[in-house]
């Protein structure tokens, strides 16, 4: 059972992996989740665009896709994260890019622990989710992270 970072096509991200990792693991266990095997992929747009087409007929750029390999209540899965897309969002949303990338990285999490986002109203309640695992992160790693 573990999380594991790698990068396909790109250089990988300069994350804090065991932070990112106790976060999850707390993050999960709110949801009464166990931590199964999770793999980041960080990927590039181009990657991320041939994932999209070759396994959810989808034809466009996204910022992350979640694969679920979960089993009752141990979270398991394979998610792909565009490095890209998370610059041109954070760029978009005026966000710090480091914040955003781990508002992608929990949203995966958060789809492992059976949150959807395709309603309107799954919307908001994956944004508030997502909002309160970030203040857990911040609240954890306030002293470590200035």
């Amino acid at each position: 059972m573990a999380i594991n970072y790698q990068a396909e096509d790109i250089k990988e991200p300069a994350i804090k992996k065991r932070a990112i990792s106790a976060w999850i693991k707390k993050v999960a266990k709110i949801y009464n989740r166990e931590i199964g095997d999770i793999s980041y992929i960080f990927c590039s747009d181009a990657k991320i665009l041939d994932v999209n087409k070759q396994y959810l007929n989808h034809d466009y750029y996204t910022d992350v896709i979640t694969f679920d390999y979960s089993e009752n209540n141990t979270i398991s899965g394979d998610i792909f994260i565009s490095l890209d897309t998370v610059k041109t969002n954070a760029e978009k949303f005026a966000t710090d890019p480091d914040e955003e990338l781990k508002r992608v990285i929990i949203h995966g999490v958060l789809h492992l622990c059976g949150l959807k986002d395709k309603s309107e109203e799954d919307s908001k309640n994956m944004t508030q989710s997502e909002n309160q695992a970030l203040a857990i992160y911040s609240k954890d790693n306030e002293t470590t992270d200035q």
